[in-house]
């Protein structure tokens, strides 16, 4: 019979993945197994909690080895799957290691995608061609190779607080528009993605900020100010809503900012004339696992990209 691998840990011993909201079986399949972990109460009273959880990890840990070893027919990933599983049961009955985990990390890509792919990896050392240029937040929870299965190569990615766009200035905010020149210019991107997301604290960053315009951080207000017409429309549209409807507002709204503000750097605007280049915004709401994707609406007299 397949059923899903099911392990039942203490919560304050949960591996790695499952305290970040990962989940580190949910994809597993293989023949019925399980693990669960064993009553307290059945243990001598002077065994500590921690004993008992590295004894637990331990058992975990030899049926996963023995399981791996007897079940020779596992299909490849389910068994790839598992040994990631069991590395991260040891990683956490040991402690938190990030030097482990980025090790752990780079070794399980290298081997189930860098020297499964050798083509694919061959042709990136000879260059990139992306067909995208993405602005995603630096939210952790957010990554756009993940939620929209972008393989390396396909996007020319950058990342900031709560995806905004400036507008053009070369006085300030280079490291943005240095990003749009080289993707627009040389690499000849051919489509322009801004992702908005749920529950984006740089966009309720934006909504808390006071009338009077006082900043409490070195930066963050001001960055975010970029999109204060943003702000500015919610609070005289939807000023009956709660704050948090407001805010779920203003994160698709601060997207449409910021397509506007792409059309004031000169070559973005050009090749959106010639139908060159595309430019789209989107809203990610991984609260309910959706996206929102949507064209802005605008027009552009040839004599304006001049």
């Amino acid at each position: 019979m397949i059923k899903l691998v099911d392990f039942r840990l203490l919560p304050e011993h949960a591996p790695y993945s499952q305290r970040t909201g990962e989940s580190s079986s949910a994809s597993i399949t293989t023949t019925g197994y399980s693990v669960t972990a064993a009553d307290p109460e059945s243990h001598p009273p002077k065994r500590r909690k921690e004993d008992m959880a590295t004894c637990m990890y331990d058992e975990a840990i030899a049926e996963l080895s023995e399981l791996l070893s007897e079940k020779s027919e596992l299909q490849d990933v389910a068994a790839s799957k598992l040994k990631q599983l069991a590395a991260e049961l040891q990683s956490a009955a040991q402690g938190f290691d990030p030097v482990d985990r980025i090790k752990s990390g780079f070794a399980n890509f290298k081997t189930e995608k860098f020297e499964k792919t050798p083509d694919l990896y061959g042709d990136l050392a000879k260059g990139q061609s992306p067909k995208f240029l993405v602005f995603a937040c630096s939210d952790s929870r957010v990554c756009p190779s993940h939620i929209l299965d972008f393989q390396p190569g396909e996007a020319f990615m950058v990342r900031n607080i709560a995806n905004m766009v400036p507008p053009y200035d070369l006085t300030k905010n280079s490291g943005v528009g240095a990003a749009i020149e080289y993707a627009v210019l040389h690499l000849k991107v051919e489509n322009i993605l801004v992702m908005g997301h749920s529950c984006c604290g740089g966009i309720k960053g934006l909504m808390s900020i006071p009338d009077d315009g006082t900043t409490s951080s070195d930066f963050i207000e001001s960055w975010v100010k970029i999109c204060s017409p943003a702000r500015s429309k919610i609070m005289t549209e939807y000023n009956s809503l709660t704050f948090e409807e407001q805010c779920h507002n203003c994160e698709k709204e601060a997207v449409n900012v910021s397509l506007g503000n792409l059309l004031t750097y000169p070559y973005v605007r050009d090749r959106v004339v010639k139908n060159s280049l595309a430019i789209k915004g989107a809203h990610y709401d991984f609260t309910k696992g959706a996206l929102e994707l949507w064209d802005l609406e605008f027009k552009i007299s040839p004599s304006a990209s001049a």
